[in-house]
């Protein structure tokens, strides 16, 4: 008999890539029964003709967020401490004291992080985030729901959802083995581990390294690296279009070379406009010198700003938008959903641009797997002031910490050296894709390409 596995969907950003990727196929051709356990809006029987059980109860304690907040910050404590680092402080976002409601939020919130701000405070507090959310009628419906369907596993698509602490307590509850994947690069160190499960699949030597040395309750026979399937379709051949079709969809010029400008959210570059704006007079320099060159910009998913719009519209003769191709069907980030299109799309962004420029970000990994360079901008802009976040802290993160040289990215240090980098680039005498394959592989494993196999065989080594 085949053996049963919960998919479970606590929000929506695991359906990028244990939705829209091979990763069912791969499974059922293994030879598992496959159902996914949906908490999201999104309908993945509707959609997508998946079997699906969907969580109707999203009820979660009222004190989850405080005790939650404050795990994180205990945590961060504890690693700014045991590893005498002042990185950890700055992973945490300020306390809000706007109006009387959020001033009490945010003073109740230090009151439990005084009380229980040691390594076995930690233990209490999470003690007691289990204590509150099996008090839930979530939990008793999820319970209820396990009871009926009997799955053998339950696979948790992400690790950092408070939504999904609640369903995987009943699930243990009910002697059901768990399993969470860790969901992105930069997760562990920020203390994002919310859930606690029997099993882990991370995606690299790394990763496991990492999850061992925050996390001491979890145990080494406890995790296996699997890599991930998020870049998966990056090795997927049958997305590839032709310059020629690509350019003619999207209405691009097919004299023109272009750039890609890859946006972030607010939260991470908030003055990101005037680095796509520099970009964009780097780029009319250089046409002026007989380049003919043009830029895509493709926007942070999640960010529905309008900060862009000047910028683009005194640039339209250069830059070309391909939003991508997401959909929103709700009101919060993570229900601001991928499609399976926009899995075409940004392979093709990838294969036919010269070279991405951001902030920081881990497209890097998407356009070195299509042998293309990165530039990561890392200067301040003149508009920095009181109040805004300064993007250089984020090269300071522990996840940079990974490269294995300065070189697995180019570097832009100041405004000037823009065009300077992109013409050494495009002439063919500067390029980060060799050193940056290799920070590709310490991030993200050995075998890209075949994240959603390992976690099935995983899942099949667990069952047994």
């Amino acid at each position: 008999m085949n053996k049963k596995v919960f998919i479970f969907f606590p929000d929506g950003v695991g359906l990028r890539n244990f939705a829209f990727t091979d990763f069912k196929k791969i499974g059922e051709q293994m030879g598992f029964d496959i159902t996914y356990w949906n908490n999201t809006v999104f309908s993945l029987k509707d959609n997508l003709g998946f079997k699906e059980v969907k969580i109707e109860d999203h009820i979660a304690h009222p004190l989850l967020p405080f005790y939650s907040r404050a795990r994180k910050r205990v945590e961060l404590n504890i690693s700014r401490d045991k590893f005498n680092d002042e990185v950890y402080p700055t992973y945490k976002f300020p306390f809000n004291y706007s109006g009387i409601k959020n001033s009490l939020k945010s003073l109740y919130t230090q009151v439990l992080i005084g009380l229980y701000n040691s390594e076995k405070g930690l233990v209490k507090l999470r003690h007691k985030i289990n204590r509150l959310e099996r008090s839930t009628s979530k939990y008793s419906y999820c319970k209820a729901q396990l009871e009926k369907h009997k799955p053998d596993v339950v696979f948790c698509t992400t690790q950092r959802a408070t939504q999904s602490i609640s369903a995987l307590l009943a699930a243990k509850d009910l002697g059901i083995p768990t399993v969470a994947f860790v969901y992105s690069w930069d997760n562990v160190p920020k203390a994002m581990q919310v859930v606690e499960t029997d099993y882990y699949c991370v995606w690299s030597n790394l990763m496991k390294e990492e999850l061992l040395k925050y996390y001491p309750f979890v145990k080494e026979k406890q995790v296996f690296v699997t890599g991930t399937p998020q870049f998966e379709p990056h090795f997927d051949t049958r997305l590839k279009q032709t310059k020629a079709e690509f350019f003619d969809k999207y209405g691009l010029d097919p004299n023109k070379k272009y750039i890609c400008y890859s946006g972030d959210d607010e939260t991470t570059s908030p003055l990101d406009q005037y680095y796509l704006e520099d970009l964009a007079y780097a780029v009319r320099r250089l046409n002026d010198k007989g380049y003919n060159l043009g830029i895509i910009y493709r926007k942070c998913p999640v960010d529905f700003t309008t900060r862009y719009d000047a910028v683009i519209k005194a640039n339209k003769d250069i830059i070309n938008v391909l939003d991508p191709l997401w959909k929103q069907v709700g009101e919060q980030w993570n229900q601001i959903l991928p499609t399976p299109e926009d899995f075409k799309m940004l392979y093709n962004v990838c294969e036919h641009s010269e070279l991405v420029t951001n902030v920081c970000s881990s497209t890097v990994f998407d356009f070195v797997a299509h042998n293309k360079p990165c530039i990561y901008y890392n200067y301040e802009q003149p508009q920095l002031k009181k109040g805004i976040r300064d993007i250089g802290q984020n090269y300071k993160y522990v996840h940079f910490r990974s490269m294995p040289s300065d070189r697995a990215a180019v570097f832009c240090r100041d405004k000037t050296e823009l065009e300077g980098l992109l013409k050494q680039i495009l002439d063919g005498k500067l390029s980060n894709v060799e050193e940056g394959k290799q920070w590709f592989n310490i991030v993200a494993g050995e075998r890209p390409n075949g994240a959603s196999r390992c976690i099935w065989e995983v899942i099949n080594t667990i069952l047994e």
